[in-house]
């Protein structure tokens, strides 16, 4: 396979390390804002370009330096969509983490994509005056974005495994 690997998310590389054994070689790009996530993805993967930014900055046709992208790997932040999460405040902010997956998609038009994140992340919805995700709104956002994906013309199988 030609072309760039890119882990949008690098933390302690896991995914990475499911890529890497499945393809033979390293991932090329990992991406995180947060310091010690990236340590910890360096020492996992010492051959992977390491860009330690805020993912909304991050430029792609920039930090691909225009090369082609085979394989584009996203676990977006997963801990306000799980049930696991209890009753606590949302944060849009970490809530629209899986739109740099569109945006990366369309500036670079990645071969393959893939998102990783819990069950109910299908469920992604606008939240209510009240902070909570409005039930009567229930996979609102999720419809739009895996809409996103294919009028890129992404075919979107999205399952639980």
């Amino acid at each position: 396979m030609t072309g760039l690997v890119v882990d949008l998310f690098a933390g302690g590389g896991g995914a990475s390390t499911g890529l890497e054994a499945a393809l033979g070689r390293p991932v090329d790009i990992g991406i995180n804002h947060d310091k010690v996530a990236l340590a910890v993805h360096k020492a996992n993967h010492p051959h992977t370009r390491h860009l330690e930014a805020d993912i909304w900055e991050v430029k792609p046709l920039e930090a691909t330096e225009g090369r082609p992208v085979a394989i584009l790997w996203a676990s977006p932040d997963c801990t306000h969509f799980s049930v696991a999460k209890g009753d606590v405040p949302k944060s849009k902010k970490i809530r629209s983490l899986a739109w740099a997956v569109v945006k990366w998609a369309r500036a670079v038009s990645p071969t393959l994509i893939f998102v990783e994140n819990v069950m109910e992340f299908r469920g992604w919805g606008p939240l209510g005056p009240d902070g909570k995700p409005n039930k009567s709104r229930i996979g609102e956002t999720f419809r739009r974005w895996k809409g996103q994906l294919e009028r890129l013309g992404y075919v979107v199988d999205h399952r639980v495994l």
